[in-house]
């Protein structure tokens, strides 16, 4: 209707309508503009609120009460005095007693049985050698009394057991996160780039062991007009997700000194070919390591160190 308008009216109107018409498309992409933002500020700010409930959950990084190291023999625990691994006073006396021999660690009762209460993954404790995946702990079995709850770990050649309370003191005294300003500027599209085949890359971690984990390719990105390129880590085959560990310069007295997190969706056309994935760096977030001391986080790979600094994500929690 405006253009057959525009046929038949003088020179005079159709500036008019020429006028009229531009500012309504500005007006229209101003509001579509505003409308992604706001979509976009809300999006980051839910990422945020889960990331602080993950955090918060029960069994979550906050709960953690210790990491004791496995010496060959038996380790008792309980709340006893005499026991070797000292567990607060709620728990009773003697809870289990965990062997380590040959490189199996297997759970066995203490002086008068299970207590009432214990359980392993939800069943009631029994003795049992236990699965002890090495430097991935989502299957270890979960042994829990009250708010207890304790696994064994595997670092390379070394056994741990991880415990957690539901009351820690992190949790009951958590503070909230510390985060920069959200700027759209640090979310980028990169190309993909694959491996094939994949290559691995052995991590350290900070109590000093390393693994392997395999690299499926390198995401190459611009950023304040200057090109670089990170290379994730695929955690498990099966994820939806590459694992980006890295370090910038805001390391030196704004971020976690020894590095950031970034998880990502997989590439557009998957990570065995050539395509595009969206790197969202508001998305930074702290290791473990940032909020307890025991946890055992990995460091950067060789050449995911940043000499760009990225002032987005999330801050140091302690200062």
């Amino acid at each position: 209707m405006l253009l057959t308008l525009y046929f038949f009216m003088p020179l005079r109107g159709r500036q008019f309508l020429l006028v009229v018409s531009t500012i309504f498309a500005l007006l229209t992409f101003s509001a579509l503009s505003h409308a992604q933002s706001t979509d976009w500020t809300k999006e980051q700010l839910a990422w945020r609120t889960q990331h602080a409930a993950d955090l918060q959950k029960p069994d979550g990084w906050l709960s953690l009460i210790g990491l004791e190291w496995l010496e060959p023999g038996e380790t008792p625990l309980g709340s006893a005095a005499d026991n070797k691994i000292h567990l607060p006073g709620s728990a009773p006396t003697y809870l289990a007693v965990l062997k380590l021999e040959n490189g199996l660690v297997q759970l066995l009762a203490p002086k008068g049985g299970f207590p009432s209460g214990l359980k392993v993954d939800g069943t009631a404790a029994k003795e049992q050698t236990l699965r002890v995946d090495p430097d991935h702990d989502k299957f270890n079995p979960r042994i829990t009394y009250g708010t207890l709850n304790f696994y064994v770990i595997r670092r390379a050649d070394r056994f741990a057991v991880r415990l957690k309370d539901a009351k820690s003191h992190s949790l009951t005294e958590f503070h909230g996160l510390r985060w920069y300003d959200p700027d759209p500027a640090y979310r980028v599209t990169a190309k993909w780039i694959p491996y094939n085949p994949a290559k691995k890359v052995s991590l350290v971690t900070l109590v000093g062991t390393s693994y392997d984990q395999p690299v499926p390719g390198y995401a190459e990105f611009t950023l304040q007009g200057k090109s670089y390129r990170l290379e994730p880590v695929l955690e498990d085959p099966q994820s939806t997700k590459l694992f980006f560990i890295l370090k910038d310069p805001t390391s030196a007295d704004q971020t976690y000194p020894a590095c950031r997190f970034l998880y990502t969706p997989l590439p557009d056309h998957g990570v065995d070919h050539d395509g595009e994935l969206v790197l969202d760096f508001n998305h930074l977030e702290n290791p473990p390591c940032a909020y307890t001391p025991y946890a055992t986080c990995p460091l950067p790979p060789p050449g995911n160190g940043l000499p760009v600094a990225l002032p987005v994500g999330e801050q140091r929690y302690h200062k």
